[in-house]
């Protein structure tokens, strides 16, 4: 079957008309720019299910997120996951040993650490004979290690589980080339100074250039930025409405962040320099600024640039999960309930980020659930084109009965309901630690605003994607 990409550009006037009748709408006045007003929703059923425990969340914490290469330059990824996990235990004063299992997710592995989950959990204080482990499933990883522990309790192993994720962008592992990495174990072997002068005259200087992390995909060797830019052109995203949406995002962000309305971070006092207590990464611009940016992946004429791509972020979260027997048991009050979720993969070339499309119908059929249903939105923000591709995707029957298998579209979030305060553009977004984000926000969110349910949904590099239905806990 012809790629989405290639019917794109083949049929240059047949996709513009199809652009136009799926369009999203403007954003650029300022009546999007606003929050939801906090009205009370009608109650609507439960999602309980009978013999299956009920999982609530107790409360999350994150770190500030903070610009790569700014102040936590100088630390190593288990000790902000260290911060996240003492953050959570100061805020729910849970008692350490309660706690049956810790699972972390992370990205770009600090090889001193590679489970960092339980490097972090020691040097929380938490029990040695606590288990942790470290998951990973790129920019899904908090959320694999949120639902694994979901699965945990569910099943009846745990009663008690934190999850979280990790990523420290300012100190990626770059390594020595193969051929210098093979030089140097085979000299570590060699037995004689003959042996040894025969392996250092096959050294060239070309041994010693650097291998830095992979910022492409393996199968298609494509970065996420290109495949980005290439997804917004297939959907005819104009580079006016990255950019109006990466503004909104910005701007509802800081607005959040005034009203102090980002409750889950909790402040981080940097060894050697001063305590951080807020996201450093929000900064609302103008479209006129945005404009002047010159395109970051295909140039000269592409679309995506650095003002409305998300950008490379520090940072860890952390959430106390329970069976809500044992909450309630321990005197807890819970934020929301864990419902429903799915993982989805599919063509990681021409669909790679797009993720919640593929997921939201899968999550709300299985729920029971509509969109009309869904009180608010968090959804994750990797750029501003692989949002709306989204939006133009999930509100049109022709991609839902040519590419999903589907009789007709799932249908457009309201722009009233969705990452109302801010999102992965303007938050940040550190790789391992993004879903736990979402899903406190979401919960933050329902409880602020009235709502009963929210929609969690990320897309993740190998064409992967994850959506959550989360239920506010009766107040």
């Amino acid at each position: 079957m012809t790629t989405i990409l290639t019917y794109a550009f083949k049929n240059l006037h047949t996709t513009s008309k199809w652009a136009l009748r799926f369009s999203v709408r403007p954003l650029s006045c300022s009546s999007q720019l606003r929050a939801a007003p906090a009205v009370q929703t009608k109650t609507k059923k439960t999602l309980t299910k009978p013999n299956i425990r009920n999982i609530v969340v107790v409360d999350g914490v994150r770190t500030p997120f903070l610009l790569s290469g700014t102040s936590y330059k100088d630390l190593m990824p288990h000790d902000l996951a260290r911060a996240a996990l003492t953050g959570l235990l100061h805020r729910t004063s849970v008692p350490k040993e309660v706690t049956d299992y810790i699972i972390f997710g992370t990205v770009i592995q600090e090889v001193k650490t590679s489970n960092v989950a339980r490097e972090a959990a020691l040097g929380a204080g938490f029990s040695d004979k606590t288990p942790a482990h470290t998951v990973t499933m790129a920019c899904i990883s908090a959320n694999q290690a949120m639902t694994t522990g979901v699965g945990l309790i569910a099943s009846g192993q745990c009663d008690v589980v934190v999850a979280g994720g990790v990523e420290l962008m300012s100190d990626v592992p770059i390594r020595h080339s193969r051929k210098m990495r093979k030089l140097m174990l085979d000299l570590n072997k060699a037995k004689s100074v003959g042996q040894r002068l025969s392996l250092i005259s096959k050294f060239r200087l070309n041994f010693l250039a650097p291998e830095l992390p992979a910022v492409a995909e393996f199968s298609t060797s494509e970065t996420m930025g290109h495949s980005a830019d290439r997804l917004a052109a297939a959907f005819a995203v104009s580079r006016l409405e990255q950019d109006e949406y990466a503004l909104r995002s910005h701007s509802l962000a800081k607005k959040a962040q005034d009203e102090g309305l980002l409750s889950d971070v909790v402040p981080f006092k940097v060894p050697g320099k001063d305590t951080v207590t807020k996201d450093n990464g929000i900064r609302p611009s103008s479209l006129e600024q945005m404009a002047k940016l010159k395109p970051a992946f295909i140039r000269p004429y592409g679309t995506v640039t650095a003002a409305n791509s998300s950008f490379l972020t520090d940072g860890a979260s952390a959430m106390l999960i329970m069976a809500e027997e044992k909450a309630l048991a321990m005197g807890y009050k819970p934020k929301a309930y864990l419902r429903d979720f799915i993982y989805v993969s599919q063509d990681p070339k021409d669909q790679l980020l797009l993720g919640p499309t593929y997921a939201t119908p899968k999550v709300l059929e299985k729920a029971g659930l509509t969109m009309n249903d869904i009180d608010a939105f968090e959804f994750h923000e990797a750029f501003s084109g692989q949002i709306l591709a989204n939006f133009k995707a999930m509100d049109s029957d022709w991609f839902a009965q040519n590419y999903m298998g589907r009789k007709t579209k799932v249908g457009l979030p309201p722009l009233e309901k969705f990452n109302n305060w801010g999102g992965s553009l303007s938050l940040g977004h550190p790789f391992g630690a993004t879903g736990c984000r979402l899903v406190m926000a979401a919960a933050n969110r329902l409880r602020k605003e009235g709502g009963q349910y929210g929609l969690v949904a990320a897309c993740a590099a190998g064409g992967q994607g994850h959506a959550m239905i989360v239920e506010a806990y009766p107040k």
